[in-house]
């Protein structure tokens, strides 16, 4: 038995909007580190601070798209396993700042919530896809 289609045209959906929204950000750090700060209210005064907020948020950023689409057409399971890790990281990191520095602003409250929700469905996609390879028959040899 194979995995539903639709089951795994919506987990590579998931994956596809993921690398989108990663793809936003990095285009917007490539081209204006500034304004990825902005977003909270932090100003960069050096080459140096530029440097960091476009290799970061563009590069490695960069990146991530560039395996999130391999792993789309390859290897859909590992793809949402490491959607799980890095959705649901961002959501721990925010939390951690939460109990170390205190409440978080507006902009951290609302991603908090998409990054949760993200790691979430990240999670029962990742799962429901798992089930679905453990119904698969054993290959006879």
């Amino acid at each position: 038995m194979r995995r539903p289609k639709l089951l795994e045209r919506a987990a590579q959906g998931f994956i596809f909007l993921s690398a989108l929204a990663l793809l936003s950000v990095s285009a917007m750090a490539l081209k204006d580190p500034q304004s990825i700060m902005d977003l909270v209210s932090v100003k960069l005064t050096n080459n140096d601070a530029f440097s960091s907020i476009r290799g970061i948020y563009g590069g490695v950023s960069l990146t991530l798209v560039i395996c999130l689409l391999y792993l789309m057409f390859h290897h859909v399971t590992g793809g949402l396993a490491f959607l799980s890790l890095l959705w649901g990281f961002y959501a721990l990191s925010r939390i951690i700042t939460i109990y170390s520095e205190g409440p978080l602003g507006s902009f951290g409250q609302q991603w908090l919530l998409i990054e949760s929700t993200l790691a979430v469905i990240a999670i029962a996609l990742f799962w429901a896809m798992k089930n679905a390879e453990d119904l698969k028959p054993a290959e006879v040899k």
